[in-house]
């Protein structure tokens, strides 16, 4: 078979093309990869600890550390897995389908993320699973073993979403950040903890317009001339009919919006949360915004009127509305309050999706998801607890995603693709993908117009 057959090229007309020697292509990797790694983490940090309010001392004693220790890790990623593809030529004498990505990968991404901080380590392999699940489907639809279901994305955040609110609503169900988040969206009414008799700590609903002005003292003078109705301005009719609604509509006695009604409820629900997301969308596209200030000014209005960030602000609202309401909906039809709801609220507010389709954001969910359900399983002695997990799943995850990007970049996440590019200064792109073609996975289908220009004195096989 051609996926186990062996091929007798040397390193340099496979991987490092640009140099016959392997120390000086590490060299090369390696100090491409501390330069973008450090243009990466050293604003990330600085950013995080701004948002996070640290101290003086973290600024003096922590911060340069953390980050020279993060550029450490993802340097040692990109310049030991050229090191172990040189090592394995070396051993097996050639290349197999699986060692010029996969095996060289392995022990790279291993010994990598050792250097990594203990508190990264879980968040680099949720999203390092959650890539290396994706590109795995990906290639196995390629291999024609599964077919793709029709806006899956969307199916599995129903079932996350629900699963999620489920947990967020049970007692000791979420905690962390995850259930920070989720009390952000969804408010904390939704919360099973509040007590029903809250609702005497509010004032009462103001007194109506209609009553106050029958209790006003008519005077002679106003009994003898009837004041000219006054015209009302729009705004200000369109707030009172607001208010109105508001403080006059139907709550349901289990429902803990004391100051809205349902309805309200679930309509302010959704204009909070699509601010938030317009917000953060327009957010986003401000550096590329201020990059095109001067040259391209006429670009500038579309940070405003993007459709995506309305995207994101219509997928945010209507799934915190949607799911208020059903949740509202459940009281009302059942008399009680339930965690059971949530399942269906759940479900039900991840039809949202369909507004930001995003395979990206359902596996990310999905993987916390598995992750929390597993820490849940240990916590009840249910599910053993392996040690040092986190770092062998990472190991293993990202030596498939290099599989990928050798092997059939076109079942590799494009924005993963274009960061590998980045990490080696373009070198990735340079790998003789033509000769790999014999294993059958479409190697160089991405690179059709490449072809290295190797020195002769340097090859094992003849160069046509």
């Amino acid at each position: 078979m051609a996926a186990l057959s062996k091929i007798p090229h040397n390193c340099y007309e496979i991987g490092h093309t640009w140099n016959p020697s392997c120390v000086q292509s590490a060299v090369d990797i390696t100090r491409g990869a501390l330069e973008v790694s450090f243009k990466i983490y050293a604003p990330l940090y600085m950013i995080a600890a701004v948002l996070r309010r640290r101290k003086k001392d973290y600024y003096i004693k922590r911060l340069l550390p953390e980050i020279l220790q993060s550029t450490s890790f993802l340097t040692a990623n990109g310049g030991l897995y050229i090191v172990f593809f040189c090592i394995l030529r070396k051993l097996l004498g050639g290349f197999y389908s699986w060692s010029a990505g996969f095996g060289s990968a392995f022990p790279a991404s291993y010994i990598a993320i050792l250097l990594e901080r203990k508190s990264r380590r879980g968040l680099l392999t949720i999203y390092m699973t959650n890539l290396a699940t994706e590109t795995l489907f990906r290639m196995a639809v390629t291999r024609g073993f599964i077919k793709p279901i029709k806006h899956g994305e969307v199916l599995l955040f129903c079932i996350t979403a629900s699963l999620y609110m489920f947990f967020f609503r049970c007692k000791d169900g979420l905690k962390g950040f995850a259930f920070s988040a989720l009390k952000f969206i969804v408010g904390k009414e939704e919360i099973p903890t509040h007590s029903l008799t809250a609702e005497q700590n509010y004032p009462p609903p103001l007194q109506t317009t209609d009553a106050a002005e029958s209790e006003q003292p008519q005077g002679s003078a106003g009994s003898a001339e009837r004041p000219r109705p006054q015209r009302k301005n729009p705004m200000l009719f369109t707030r009172e009919l607001l208010e109105s609604i508001c403080k006059r509509g139907p709550r349901h006695r289990c429902c803990k919006h004391y100051e809205d009604s349902c309805i309200s409820y679930c309509v302010k629900g959704f204009v909070r949360m699509f601010s938030v997301g317009y917000l953060i969308q327009c957010c986003l596209k401000v550096p590329s915004a201020f990059r095109h200030m001067f040259s391209k000014p006429s670009r500038l209005p579309s940070l405003f009127y993007n459709k995506e960030n309305f995207q994101l602000g219509v997928f945010l609202g209507s799934f915190v509305s949607i799911y208020k309401g059903t949740s509202c909906f459940l009281r009302w039809l059942r008399n009680l309050d339930d965690e059971l709801h949530a399942l269906i609220a759940g479900f039900l507010a991840g039809v949202s999706m369909f507004f930001y389709k995003s395979t990206s954001i359902s596996m990310y969910l999905f993987s916390k998801l598995v992750e929390t359900m597993y820490f849940k399983g240990i916590e009840a002695g249910h599910v053993p607890y392996f040690p040092h997990a986190d770092t062998l799943i990472y190991a293993i995850a990202t030596a498939i995603c290099f599989q990928a990007a050798v092997m059939e970049v076109q079942n590799l996440r494009p924005s993963y693709w274009k960061f590998l590019l980045r990490l080696t200064q373009g070198r990735f792109a340079l790998m003789n993908r033509q000769v790999l073609d014999v294993f059958g996975t479409q190697a160089s289908r991405e690179f059709k117009d490449f072809v290295p220009k190797l020195d002769p004195r340097f090859t094992t096989v003849e160069v046509l």
